[in-house]
């Protein structure tokens, strides 16, 4: 589905990361691998080394932080905030809303809307598209997206194809109407038919949690799973980020009035860096348009890639100038969202480490 949302902007974007930082070369030992595999495979993978939250910390947490830094900074006050939207897989609770958790914690007002997504690698363009629909109401005037996971919880460290690349991060953005004449467009695609592709099996009301949803095995060497970790098929993954994507980001450029050369960064979701490199090649993007340092530094954090790409690599540009740029976040689902805007200056453009 194709749409378009005018006189809309991103206005500021804070990543937090987790402080404590695990190097691939102090960990290969979990997974069975001799010292001249593991260089093999960090060097094939572009593995370097990752984040990963403490273990009472939750993807809220981070969150708050970074919104607290927004409001220590003066570019965002409580009572401009008409609306919360937290995207994530890892909640703080089955119920209630992690969004009025964070509510409750930010003391807001009641008129507040607050609502919870369950999205993944393609949350941060679903928060976008939804926080586009909230502005269209009258009251509406400023949203804060919250998008944030600790992954790390899902899979066992000794699983020596998940675990090196996973990563734990938050991200808080601003969206707010603009008087500028500026159009934000998208394409929004799902495959619900692909779903056993990324999947938890156990865990939830399908397969309740018990000690048999819990037991760890060695699905294969160097990979200890259980039923409630997270579970994929990568050869299927791999076709549909090379089949699909590359295609719905022509789709939203030809949409837009875009060609590759008119956009000045792609900045997409990294799965990982093997992924990202495939699919700038297949479009035959120069590599300088798509960073793809995220997943080599800080793991894959999910929905919160894109922030993090954007504060990462180009947080210094984004402050002082106007960028036209391509999003693209895919994955769980499966999900697949592109789009085509214009971003910058911004209030605010950081990546800050957690401290709590």
């Amino acid at each position: 589905m194709k749409c378009t949302f005018k006189n809309k902007r991103i206005s500021s974007i804070i990543t937090v990361a987790p402080s404590q930082e695990y190097r691939f070369d102090d960990e290969y030992h979990y997974f069975k691998m001799t010292e001249t595999q593991a260089k093999r495979f960090k060097k094939t993978m572009s593995l370097d080394r990752h984040r990963i939250a403490p273990p009472e910390v939750c993807a809220s947490d981070l969150c708050l932080f970074g919104v607290q830094k927004l409001l220590d900074a003066g570019v965002l006050k409580k009572e401009d905030i008409d609306a919360i939207l937290f995207i994530s897989q890892t909640p703080d609770y089955i119920l209630p809303a992690t969004s009025n958790v964070i509510h409750g914690k930010l003391g807001l007002d009641h008129d507040v809307i607050c609502l919870d997504m369950n999205q993944g690698c393609a949350g941060y363009l679903t928060g976008l598209q939804q926080a586009c629909l909230l502005l269209e109401i009258p009251a509406v005037s400023k949203v804060l997206l919250l998008t944030g996971d600790t992954s790390s919880k899902l899979v066992d460290k000794r699983n020596r194809i998940s675990y090196p690349i996973t990563g734990d991060a938050g991200a808080a953005t601003v969206i707010e109407r603009c008087p500028e004449e500026r159009i934000i467009y998208m394409d929004v695609k799902n495959d619900g038919s692909r779903y056993k592709a990324l999947l938890i099996p156990g865990g939830g009301f399908r397969m309740p949690s018990s000690a048999k949803t819990l037991e760890l095995r060695e699905v294969e060497e160097g990979v200890i799973k259980c039923l409630e970790h997270a579970d994929m098929d990568g050869a299927a993954i791999f076709n549909f980020t090379m089949d699909d994507i590359p295609p719905q980001i022509q789709d939203v450029l030809s949409f837009s009035g875009n060609t590759w050369d008119s956009i000045e960064h792609f900045f997409l979701h990294q799965p990982n860096p093997f992924i990202v490199t495939q699919m700038a090649q297949k479009m035959k993007i120069p590599a300088a348009k798509v960073p793809n340092n995220v997943v080599s530094l800080y793991g894959n954090c999910s929905s919160t890639t894109i922030p993090l790409n954007i504060a990462l690599n180009c947080s210094e540009p984004m402050l002082t100038g106007t960028h036209r740029v391509c999003l693209s976040g895919f994955g769980v689902g499966l999900t697949w969202i592109s789009a085509v805007m214009d971003l910058g200056p911004l209030d605010y453009c950081k990546l800050v480490d957690y401290e709590g």
